[in-house]
């Protein structure tokens, strides 16, 4: 396949992808207006083709869909000619929704905003004619995971597409713990990264049941702090938030 990309959107994620993206392929947007292609540019720092919506054509291209999932039925007829392949990050948006566009394969995507700087955990499933493309394009931004099914697509995107903000808002609670114990805001926010940066690689090789037993020692601050977790209900919270995040993918089809 080409080494060109067709974004259609300028938002977030497909600027997040973008910047993954820039270096190994040459980029296409297209948009609404201009100006909001131009200020994509400019935060890209790197030059695009800019096409406007009334002048889009996908004939042959490799396509990212990257609009929100209400706009789809309303952007579909500007995007005219057959796709080689379209892929999407629509949360909640099935194949056969997708197929309002014409393309020759299809692929759900749901990477996440960790895209912009090549560490995204993405959820991929489709046509498997287009696997292997697809497994290599996203992971030139992070890694990947082919999945069986769009069921589980959803589930995937509970977890690892919303999980950045679920561990931000962690990530935050546990410096305001520190500053209410009087340390001071920058040293909290140092002490954070460098921990988020330590357990990252951790976790790859081990299992969280084993990280925690390995550094709680009875009667020790780690069990103390972990005590109180539980009693907040952290690990019931979190469960929760991967059945509302899944209820709400669901309920967007």
């Amino acid at each position: 396949m080409s080494n060109a990309i067709t974004f259609v959107g300028n938002g977030k994620m497909a600027l997040a992808l973008a910047k993954g993206l820039c270096e190994t392929h040459a980029i296409e947007v297209i948009g609404r207006s201009m100006s909001a292609l131009e200020a994509f540019e400019n935060k890209l720092n790197t030059p695009i083709k800019k096409t406007l919506y009334t002048d889009a054509d996908i004939n042959g291209k490799t396509v990212v869909l990257c609009v929100k999932p209400a706009n789809l039925n309303e952007i579909a007829p500007y995007l005219q000619g057959t796709a080689l392949a379209l892929y999407s990050v629509l949360a909640g948006t099935q194949l056969t929704s997708l197929r309002a566009i014409s393309a020759h394969a299809y692929c759900r995507a749901m990477p996440n905003l960790a895209a912009e700087a090549g560490a995204s955990m993405t959820s991929l499933v489709g046509d498997h004619a287009i696997a292997n493309h697809a497994i290599s394009l996203f992971g030139t931004i992070g890694k990947t995971l082919w999945l069986n099914s769009e069921k589980e697509l959803d589930i995937a995107t509970a977890l690892a597409g919303s999980g950045p903000a679920y561990l931000a808002l962690i990530a935050e609670a546990l410096c305001d713990g520190a500053v209410r114990e009087g340390l001071k805001r920058d040293d909290a926010m140092i002490l954070m990264r460098g921990l988020f940066e330590g357990f990252g690689k951790l976790i790859q090789n081990t299992h969280p049941a084993l990280l925690k037993d390995n550094v709680m020692s009875p009667g020790g601050t780690t069990a103390a702090g972990y005590g109180a977790l539980e009693k907040g209900k952290v690990r019931e919270g979190c469960m929760e938030a991967i059945h509302a995040a899944h209820e709400r993918a669901k309920g967007m089809k």
